[in-house]
Parts: structure tokens; sequence; C-alpha cells
């Protein structure tokens, strides 16, 4: 019971916590072309709206967790205490929320610039002290009380906590501040929040449908009865191991892209598509080659069950060629989202989500497919984003005489 309640609140909070992903992503962007025209103050303003946005942004998700949730919990999952177990742990993680309007605003101003060691350091503490917490707190070593899943939440929570403070601390202290007035001034304006919502709320909703959707996919598993639910969260966890570098080369393309944009050197950014594409594969095959070579392995890491393993290593290998496809067609997504048309990269996201919703609709609910072959609709996702991205590039440099981002 703990275990699938911490893994569906967890892919809950997830959802909501996209919002502070979309905006600061879209801040990011934004910055990152700032340095590329070299204009500090606006650098700055980014910055500063960008934090007044997501301040207001914790304000409501904290009131939508502690009020709105449980009505939606009862009503979506059929577990009367899966649901109340699920809550319980969303209150708890909704504290985040906080600790996300500092971390995300500084951690976007590192990546528009480049400062992307301080940002691993931070993954880091957050991965490290959430292992150490969740052993104190969840087990109950002494002197810590054996708290279960309201110990997990809470070490999360602090873990994220520990990672704002370590950021906070290298922006007080850093060269940063000296170089871009970051609070030297007000700069907030209108204009300026405008412009960041015109680039983060495409963003937001973007990676909110993306998971909104995964999270259906879930429930739907969960409906489906018996392990099925236990099994695919095990796939779940499982696939971030090659998340971490797709998504670390993808903050890297919206970087470079956005930079060269910015100082409208366009012709460097094939070059920069290309090599952020063999990168990404490298990495992968890294990282995730044991999803081919010896799932059952990479399986015993979140589960022991004989059964769970032998089925979850199956899905493992019916899937790994997606994360690859995926790994590929990201760097054309986030070349979208560089290039400041986050607009298009949402209606990519929109299509790719339809496309995927009514597979897995057929999948499950038709034609009553085993867990492991609807977990297909991976391929139909990954596919989808990819090469609309592709097309999209090729068709907007074909119309603008090879100048696509102006």
């Amino acid at each position: 019971m703990a275990y699938d309640a911490s893994g569906s609140a967890g892919l809950w909070y997830i959802t909501m916590y996209m919002v502070f992903i979309g905006l600061g992503d879209g801040a990011q962007i934004a910055m990152a072309q700032k340095v590329g025209e070299r204009n500090e103050r606006g650098f700055a303003a980014v910055f500063q709206s960008n934090f007044a946005i997501l301040f207001i942004a914790a304000i409501i998700l904290t009131l939508l967790v502690q009020l709105g949730m449980p009505t939606l919990m009862n009503y979506l999952v059929t577990n009367s205490e899966l649901a109340k177990a699920e809550q319980s742990f969303l209150e708890i993680r909704s504290y985040s929320f906080w600790a996300a309007t500092i971390t995300i605003s500084i951690q976007a101003s590192y990546l528009a610039v480049g400062k992307t060691t301080l940002v691993l350091i931070t993954s880091l503490i957050a991965a490290l002290s959430n292992i150490v917490l969740d052993y104190l707190l969840v087990f109950g070593i002494e002197p810590f009380p054996r708290l279960g899943l309201e110990g997990a939440a809470i070490a999360s929570t602090g873990a994220e906590f520990l990672a704002m403070l370590f950021l906070l601390a290298t922006l007080i202290g850093g060269k940063l501040k000296n170089q871009y007035p970051v609070w030297k001034e007000n700069f907030i304006s209108k204009l300026q929040v405008k412009e960041n919502l015109k680039i983060g709320i495409p963003l937001l909703f973007q990676g909110i449908v993306a998971l909104s959707i995964w999270t259906i996919f879930f429930i739907w598993i969960e409906q489906m009865g018996g392990d099925n639910l236990t099994v695919s969260l095990n796939i779940r966890y499982i696939y971030f191991l090659a998340f971490i570098p797709i998504w670390g080369f993808a903050a890297a393309t919206k970087t470079y892209i956005a930079q060269y944009f910015g100082a409208k050197e366009f012709d460097k950014i094939p070059v920069i598509q290309r090599r952020i594409q063999l990168l990404t594969v490298c990495f992968l095959v890294l990282t995730f080659h044991g999803s081919i070579l010896y799932p059952e392995t990479l399986i015993r890491l979140v589960s022991e069950h004989p059964e769970h393993v032998a089925k979850s290593a199956l899905i493992l290998r019916i899937v790994s060629g997606s994360i690859f496809i995926y790994g590929l067609g990201s760097v054309y997504i986030q070349t979208i989202s560089g290039i400041g048309k986050t607009r298009t990269t949402f209606l990519v996201e929109c299509l790719a989500t339809t496309l995927y919703i009514l597979f897995a609709y057929l999948f499950i609910k038709v034609w009553n497919w085993p867990v492991q072959w609807v977990w297909l609709v991976e391929y139909v996702y990954f596919i989808t984003i990819g090469f609309t991205s592709f097309m999209y590039l090729k068709w907007i440099n074909r119309t603008k005489n090879k100048i696509a981002y102006e």
C-alpha cells in the first residue's frame, strides 16, 4: 500500500511541480537570450519577475493540495485507503513548493549562463540527503521515529529545502550577482512579467499536460487490478536513470540555442543539435544499457519480489528503444523552445499526448492487452514528439530561407 501510494502521489506532485519547471524553463530561455544580447539589466529583470511569478504559484498550489485534492483523490482512486495515504503524502510534499520558488529561480539563472556544475551539486545534495533522511525517518533509526510513508514525504521535502539553502548561499556569496544586478535594483515591470509568462506558460502547460496524461495512464493501470500498478511503478522509477541525461542535455540545448539565438548566430544551431544528440545517446548507452542487457538487475534496485521483477524486466526490455528515440527527438523540441517558440512546443505536446491517451485507452479499455504490451504507448508518444518537432524545424528553415529563428 505505502509503495503504491508514494508512487501515485509522487506522480501527482511532479505534475504540479511542472508549474515551477515550466516557468523556470521559460525564464532560463529568456535569460540565456539576454546573455547572448549582453543585456545585464534585462537578465536581472527576467530573474526578478520569475521569482515573483513562482511565489504566487506556490501560494495557489499549496491551497490546491490542502483544500482541493482530498475530494479529487476520493473521486479518482478506487481504493479509499490508497486515496487517504496519497493525500497524506501530498499534504507534506506541498511545502516543497516554497523551496522551489527560490531553487528554480536561481537554477534557471545558473543554467542560462552555463553554470551547470552548481546545478549538479545541488541535485547531488538533494538526492543524497533524501536517501539519508529516508533511511532515518521511514525505518525509524534511533533517535528518529518510524514514520513510514509520511517519513518518505518529510525526507523528500527536507532534502529540497537543503538544496534550496545551498543554492541561495551560492548566489549570495558568488560572482553572478556582481555580473548581473539580480537584486541591486527593482527591475520588475508589467511588460517583463508578461514576457516571462508569454514564454513560460506554454512550457508550464506542456509539462502539466504530459504528466497529467501519464497520471491518467497509471490510474487506468491501477483499475486493471492485480499487480499491474506495482509493476508499472517499477518501470517509472527506472525510467529516471534514462531521464537524467536526457533532461540534463535538454537544459543544455535550451541554453545554447537561446544564447546563439540572442547573438543571432543562427548557422551554429544545427551543429549544436548534432553534438548534443551524440552526447545524449552516448550517456544513454552508459546509464541505460542495462534495460536491454540485464533488466532484472535494474528492477531489483526498486523491488525484490520475484514475480514483479520478471514482469517489470519484460516491460523494460520492450520500452527501452523508445527512450533512445526520445533522446534524439528531445533535442528538436528543445531547439524550438530555445528560440522562444514555446507555443509551438505546447501544440506538439498536445498532439503527442492526444495520441498517447487515445492508444492507451484502446490498449487498456477496448482491447484489454496485457500490461507489458500496454507500455507500447511510449513509442507513440516519443516518436510523435521527435518527428513533429523535426518536421517543424525543417519547415521553418525552408520557409524562412534558413534564417528560421527570426
